[in-house]
């Protein structure tokens, strides 16, 4: 069930957070708000459990050849000699178990058929000799060497009955449906798609396909924000561009918080005077954070409206990535029912210098990983710049400095998070 936010939990009484400290307070208060639904296993992918799955029966559920060839007794074969068996059965994957008490002899089988009773072992029919008595019987012969079992598949090999195949708060991949399915479940309880708005503010920023005019500048975060979204399981509503206007503002973000869990703004978010997103945020509801100790992103705002979950990202487009992937992703996966996550990261060593980076801030820059004398290294963009959209298609991978570090050499180890935690 979805849980109300606890708006004294977020409160803090710094400056600036650190890194760290914001994603802190973001991991032990955050909580699922939507809610669970009965969803048929086949539309099921990408959505997140909301209870365990247990394997009602042994998978599979009965022993059974890993190939096609020949079932045998193993205590009857000789391993260091081979030996050889009449062909007694024939055994097809369907059936149902055959009684067999006679251990002096074979029974052809195929791929998934139930292993007879008196059986253990089986034979791939590409390594046998195969031929014929006078009497018109099967006479099968096989090599020595075979170990006890060879080549069956147990009962509950997989999983036994009552084994986890897929726990709560797991976002589901074909890999977890697979797992499902073997298990014979057709309906699933999952949490219902986060429902998310998202707007841009600013009276300079104008839609793609508009008329250009001098001081203008296209909305690249748009886009950009429902792009990352679709791919987690989200039902978008792009709000569009807000221009700087404080009524009109508190009028949409008012709105949308009625009808969504989460709402997402890019630019507004400083204390600038025509920068209406914290006052609103103010006075429909709670602000819990907006001044991180990062580059880029440092004015991004957090809180909430009732239990809806508000995000202020920055308004330069590589900032208001960074912080998308770095807080934003995050939460949104722990507020659509998941337990909290964080992005794979390593350490690679670097393919560039840094000869005075300012303490107590943590950095992120763009970078590209690549092989370089058998080893992956990284590099760094060229430009810092929080408004080069183009920093962004040219890497592969964040590069983050932490706040001790004022100086990098090349070859020193550095710690990377590959576009490819966000399904890029």
């Amino acid at each position: 069930m979805a849980t109300h936010l606890i708006n004294d939990c977020f409160l803090h009484d710094k400056d600036r957070l650190t890194h760290h400290e914001a994603l802190d307070i973001l991991k032990k208060n955050i909580t699922p708000v939507t809610t669970a639904i009965e969803v048929a296993l086949a539309d099921a992918t990408g959505l997140v459990l909301a209870e365990d799955i247990n394997a009602p029966r042994p998978i599979p559920g009965h022993t059974n050849a890993a190939v096609d060839g020949y079932a045998f007794a193993y205590k009857a074969y000789d391993a260091a000699k081979g030996s050889s068996f009449i062909v007694q059965q024939r055994v097809t994957a369907g059936e149902g178990q055959i009684e067999t008490a006679n251990t002096k002899a074979a029974a052809r089988i195929f791929t998934g058929a139930v292993m007879p009773t008196a059986y253990d072992s089986t034979v791939m029919q590409e390594d046998v000799t195969l031929k014929e008595d006078e009497n018109g019987t099967q006479i099968v012969t096989i090599p020595a060497g075979l170990k006890p079992g060879a080549n069956v598949r147990k009962a509950g090999e997989d999983t036994k009955q009552g084994g986890l195949l897929a726990g709560a708060a797991t976002r589901l991949t074909p890999a977890h449906i697979a797992a499902i399915a073997s298990g014979g479940i057709g309906k699933l309880s999952c949490f219902r798609k986060l429902r998310v708005a998202i707007l841009s503010t600013g009276n300079e920023v104008i839609p793609a396909g508009a008329p250009f005019s001098l001081g203008k500048v296209y909305n690249a975060n748009g886009p950009m924000l429902a792009a990352l979204l679709k791919s987690q399981k989200i039902e978008i509503t792009d709000l569009g561009i807000i221009p700087d206007q404080a009524e009109l503002i508190n009028q949409t973000i008012s709105e949308a918080a009625k009808h969504h869990d989460v709402i997402i703004s890019s630019g507004g978010a400083s204390k600038g005077e025509e920068d209406h997103i914290i006052t609103t945020l103010n006075q429909l509801g709670h602000q819990h954070m907006w001044q991180l100790a990062i580059k880029p992103g440092r004015p991004m705002s957090f809180g909430q409206i009732k239990d809806t979950v508000f995000i202020g990202l920055p308004g330069n487009p590589v900032a208001a990535f960074i912080c998308y992937c770095l807080y934003a992703a995050p939460m949104l996966r722990r507020l659509g029912g998941e337990n909290w996550w964080q992005p794979i990261s390593f350490e690679v060593p670097a393919d560039f210098e840094i000869t005075n980076k300012k303490p107590d801030r943590r950095e992120f820059i763009r970078g590209n990983l690549h092989h370089k004398n058998g080893e992956t290294w990284v590099s760094r963009y060229k430009q810092d710049g929080s408004g080069l959209i183009r920093s962004l298609t040219q890497s592969n991978a964040i590069i983050e400095i932490d706040e001790a570090t004022t100086s990098l050499q090349k070859g020193d180890k550095v710690r990377v998070l590959p576009f490819s935690n966000w399904g890029l």
